[in-house]
């Protein structure tokens, strides 16, 4: 073996928010800490998430929110049909308010709890300076406390021996590392970026008909690597689903147009006809999934004059991200269009008639103008036939000029890959603990069913990846003392 050989308590593999949330802990407990993140810098994804899910907060007392544990439990529970792990589900809740306390105590700063779609529990606790602001808080408390940082160091392979972990293998300059530790936590970000396995477990090409959004290297190196120890399965498969337009470089994230395609007016499919109830723009899951059912990976978004002048005078009514909240204004819309068509855009298209719309879309001309006529015919009337959607978001497309937007299926990350128990625990094929190993976030599985739990818990995939690291890392501390 070449190179150093390094003796260690516990080794975090990843160094998001759930390994580093992990790693403070176990170094608050008095146990030496080394942490290995293959990428030249700290926090991958989990320097872009804007707030995280938690219950009975002090800060929630003091707001009179009163949704508290038991019915947060219930709720999703009941939105996987209880095919997520109820033990696990119940600790995440559980833990969520004293993580929060406890990230405070670390100098992380919250702004007001809120909900990010109408009448949902205020569950989401939106933090000041995005996930960032997490990473570099907690970094400062780990190295206070001693934990060691190994970056630009993928770990190889995890070591085995009478059952039992006994550290990893990992690489620097070109070299295998031998790290000798009782505990390793995997916490390595999920698949997200390897085609083969998103083809295989989620049905999708890569790039092609779903696009993964702040992922980058995002290998499954930490669910091979347990299942390469015997580890069991859960949740291959769960992606963190939404859709958006339009997508690329040339376009500005939660920019005008996007502000404008994300309202919940009339989306068409790829052949021009409508598909869904449109208000659930408001329930990223929802709107994902119903985009995912489309092989070309993108639906339309249709908008007009019309709506654009009811945007200008009272704003958009689906908030898009924290700074563009419900009353915002498209300001910029025109000048980013014009952009768009200056360029020669494949995601935007204007257009003085239906027609002359539906050609640049590449649909059939008749079936969009009839789904249009369908439509506003509802919009007169003041009911939905088809969708049953909330007449409130029953708003006709009068021209005299009209937008479409490609919405690409997008996705945030993978959900699941390791089978662990409510203690963050790996277990193997018998259902058995693996002792020493310990997972969480995106390569954990058994807090979702097939979806993502978005409409009863704002913020839960964030919550789940700080929560199970710390879990992970209370029962790393009592395993330690064995």
């Amino acid at each position: 073996m070449n190179g150093p050989s390094t003796e260690t308590d516990l080794v975090v593999i990843g160094s998001g928010v759930t390994g580093m949330a992990a790693a403070v802990t176990v170094a608050e407990g008095g146990a030496k800490v080394v942490v290995f993140e293959k990428q030249r810098s700290l926090g991958g994804t989990s320097n872009f998430f804007s707030g995280m899910f938690a219950v009975e907060t002090a800060r929630q007392r003091e707001s009179y929110i009163t949704y508290g544990r038991d019915e947060a439990f219930r709720n999703i529970m009941e939105y996987s049909h209880w095919r997520a792990n109820a033990r696990l589900v119940r600790a995440i809740v559980n833990e969520s308010a004293e993580t929060i306390a406890w990230l405070l105590a670390h100098g992380v700063e919250f702004r007001p709890e809120t909900i990010n779609m109408p009448d949902a529990p205020r569950t989401y606790h939106p933090v000041k300076g995005q996930g960032s602001a997490v990473i570099k808080a907690l970094t400062v408390s780990a190295r206070e406390k001693g934990v060691d940082f190994e970056l630009g160091a993928p770990v190889k392979r995890i070591s085995k021996e009478r059952g039992q972990i006994v550290g990893v293998v990992a690489e620097r300059d070109g070299e295998e590392w031998e790290i000798v530790s009782r505990a390793v936590l995997i916490a390595s970000g999920g698949y997200a970026n390897n085609r083969e396995w998103i083809k295989r477990y989620c049905g999708f090409d890569l790039d092609v008909n779903v696009m993964p959004i702040g992922n980058v290297d995002k290998t499954g190196d930490g669910i091979r690597m347990a299942f390469e120890v015997g580890a069991a399965e859960e949740g291959l498969g769960v992606l963190e689903t939404y859709a958006a337009g339009p997508f690329g470089e040339d376009f500005a994230m939660k920019g005008p147009l996007e502000m404008v395609s994300a309202q919940p007016d009339l989306w068409v499919d790829p052949t021009g006809g409508r598909y869904c109830d449109e208000s659930i723009a408001f329930y990223d899951t929802s709107m994902g999934n119903a985009n995912a059912r489309y092989p070309e990976g993108f639906t339309y978004r249709l908008s007009d004059d019309s709506i654009l002048q009811i945007l200008m005078e009272r704003g958009i009514e689906k908030q898009l991200g924290m700074d563009n909240p419900p009353g915002t204004r498209p300001v910029d819309f025109e000048k980013e269009l014009k952009a768009a068509e200056e360029r020669g855009s494949k995601e935007v298209f204007a257009a003085g008639s239906v027609e002359e719309l539906a050609q640049k879309m590449g649909v059939d001309s008749g079936v969009l103008k009839r789904t249009i006529e369908e439509y506003n015919g509802f919009c007169a009337r003041g009911h939905d036939e088809l969708f049953a959607k909330n007449p409130r978001y029953l708003r006709p497309l009068k021209g005299p000029r009209f937008y479409a937007v490609k919405a690409r299926t997008l996705f945030l990350g993978t959900l699941g890959g390791i089978k662990i128990n409510h203690r963050a625990e790996v277990l193997d094929k018998k259902g058995k603990v693996i002792p020493g190993l310990y997972a969480g976030g995106f390569d954990a599985g058994g807090m979702w069913g097939d979806s993502y739990c978005i409409r009863v818990s704002s913020g839960l995939s964030a919550g789940f990846a700080v929560n199970s690291g710390r879990i992970a890392a209370k029962n790393v501390i009592d395993y330690l003392k064995r």
